[in-house]
C-alpha cells in the first residue's frame, strides 16, 4: 500500500465544503452519508435530484428558474442541462467580496501575484465600466489575444458581467 502523504485535520474535515454538501443531501433526501464514495454512487444514480440538490447548495443566482435539470438522461454528450434558466455567471463568479483569495497566479517568467475576491470585484467593475464607456453592450463580441494570466479572467468576468460575449485567442 501507497505511503499516506497527507491527512487533512478534523478541524478541516469538519469545515469542508464536501461535508456540508452531503449534510445537505442527508436533510434534502433523508439518505446517511459520512463518506465521498456512497455520495458519489448516489449522485451518478440519481443524476437530476443531485444536481438540483447542488444548484440549491451552491445558491446559485438566476433570472429565470431552470425548467427541467436534464432533457435526456441518456443522451450524454448532447443533454441539455437547466433548461430555461436564465443566469449570468459572471455574477455568481462575483458574488464573494472579501479577503479571501480568488486568484493564485504563478508563470514561468511573470512574477507571482494573488488577489482576493474584493480585488478581484473592484477590478471587474472598473474594466466593466470602460467597456461600457466605449459602447460595449449586451450581445457585443469582445475579442482579445491574451496570455494564460489574471487578466485574461478578469477581461473574460468584465465583458460577461455587462452581458458581452469574449472570444480569446490565447498564447
Amino acid at each position: 500500500m501507497a505511503k499516506l502523504l497527507w491527512k487533512p485535520s478534523e478541524e478541516r474535515i469538519n469545515n469542508s465544503n464536501i461535508l456540508k454538501f452531503m449534510q445537505f443531501i442527508n436533510e434534502r433526501h433523508g439518505t446517511d452519508f459520512k463518506e465521498y464514495r456512497p455520495l458519489y454512487k448516489w449522485s451518478v444514480e440519481n443524476i437530476p435530484e443531485f444536481w438540483a440538490s447542488f444548484w440549491d447548495f451552491a445558491d446559485i443566482k438566476y433570472s429565470k428558474p431552470y425548467a427541467t435539470i436534464i432533457d435526456d438522461i441518456n443522451k450524454m454528450p448532447g443533454s441539455k442541462w437547466f433548461e430555461g434558466a436564465r443566469l449570468n455567471f459572471a455574477e455568481n463568479l462575483l458574488r464573494f467580496r472579501d479577503d479571501h483569495t480568488a486568484f493564485i497566479f504563478r508563470g514561468e517568467t511573470q512574477k507571482s501575484a494573488k488577489m482576493s475576491y474584493a480585488e478581484l470585484y473592484d477590478t471587474v467593475a472598473r474594466l466593466a465600466k470602460s467597456l461600457r464607456d466605449i459602447g460595449i453592450a449586451p450581445g457585443d463580441r469582445v475579442a482579445a489575444y491574451m496570455p494564460n494570466m489574471m487578466e485574461t479572467a478578469i477581461a473574460m468576468l468584465a465583458a460577461t458581467s455587462i452581458g458581452a460575449h469574449m472570444v480569446f485567442l490565447c498564447h
